[in-house]
């Protein structure tokens, strides 16, 4: 999403009015007028029901809107006006809402023969929304096309030229959808189950937005071919880095990011033996901090938070965070929520899930 587009306080506070502040509990109100930024992400509590929170940099919850089942990755449109949640792969609904409670929410069911990936974005003007899903049956990924003046009708799909697609963000300008092929077939009947371990086809596909067509493919060396791409985000300068997980033999230490720009070839981003190996060979989400040129990489299974200069790929620092789960550039630093509760710092009654949107 563009700098531009990032909701400051003011700018916030402005789009809610009064009217959504006075919806808000009091500790809710509280928490909006110190707010900086506001973000958000899906949560399961303590009794079990999921839902998604907006939160302020600070870590407090400002308000929750209930789920029926677990969501996953978030999505806003760039004017700030919308946001959706997806569910987690393989579910079949997403729900799109409005920050600001000017809307009602609209909950989206996903296709016969289709389920979500847990991913997806908004065009550049907001009209349309993109998703990842699965054409099952087919064994082919796919991107639901859902129009926003219309109450989220589908109203087409497109190729994502590749199986198992995940995450998927817009280009800069609009007119690209760059999607990360994590290569791992999957079908409902199963659960979560991976079925094709032995014959992965990980991938990164540049699809253009209007038409479908696709732009290029970028597949991975015959060595990397258990390298699931999973998470991609994009910097100021239109690179995009996608991070990935590790399918094969657990003594690997294969690369575990990198980045390429339409045109060019992949290039893996090369981290210290050791940074590698505290990552676990796992990165579970990505953020870019445009402002600062820096990439922040999640691990939970590395319990590891490690921060990267873009233009250098020096590691700049690796924190140690139990259960880490999301990560959003913020206003001073990045925001990283972990599974224990935890937000920037603060610790909330939530189980907070993979991924967070600033909104």
């Amino acid at each position: 999403m563009p700098v531009k587009s990032l909701l400051e306080r003011r700018s916030f506070l402005k789009m809610a009015g009064a009217a959504w502040a006075l919806g808000l509990a009091p500790q809710g109100t509280e928490a909006l007028a110190r707010a900086e930024a506001v973000y958000a992400s899906a949560f399961m509590d303590r009794s079990g029901a999921y839902g998604i929170a907006t939160i302020s940099e600070r870590g407090e919850i400002i308000e929750r809107v209930g789920l029926p089942a677990r969501a996953h990755g978030l999505a806003a449109s760039a004017d700030g006006s919308r946001a959706v949640a997806f569910a987690r792969r393989p579910g079949t609904f997403a729900l799109v809402f409005s920050p600001d409670r000017r809307f009602a929410p609209v909950t989206i069911s996903a296709a016969e023969g289709r389920h979500f990936f847990g991913h997806g974005c908004f065009s550049a003007d907001g009209r349309l929304l993109y998703a990842t899903e699965n054409d099952f049956d087919a064994n082919r990924g796919m991107i639901g096309v859902y129009d926003g003046t219309d109450g989220y009708r589908r109203i087409g799909e497109f190729q994502t030229f590749g199986i198992g697609p995940h995450d998927m963000t817009m280009s800069g300008d609009g007119t690209l959808l760059a999607v990360a092929n994590g290569g791992i077939e999957t079908h409902p009947d199963f659960g979560r189950t991976k079925l094709n371990l032995d014959h992965m086809d990980p991938s990164l596909s540049l699809i253009d937005a209007t038409s479908g067509a696709l732009i290029e493919r970028h597949t991975l060396p015959a060595s990397l071919k258990a390298l699931s791409t999973r998470h991609l985000d994009i910097d100021a300068a239109g690179r995009i880095w996608f991070a990935c997980q590790w399918e094969g033999a657990r003594d690997a230490a294969p690369p575990l990011a990198g980045s390429f720009r339409r045109g060019e070839d992949l290039t893996f981003l090369s981290l210290p033996e050791d940074t590698t190996a505290r990552l676990a060979n796992y990165i579970g989400a990505v953020a870019i901090d445009r402002q600062r040129d820096l990439v922040g990489l999640t691990s939970p299974i590395g319990n590891s938070f490690v921060v990267v200069d873009a233009k250098s790929s020096r590691v700049l620092s690796e924190t140690s965070v139990d259960q880490v789960a999301g990560i959003a550039a913020g206003p001073q630093d990045f925001a990283v929520s972990d599974y224990r509760g935890g937000f920037a710092g603060k610790s909330s009654p939530v189980a907070w899930d993979q991924h967070i949107v600033r909104l």
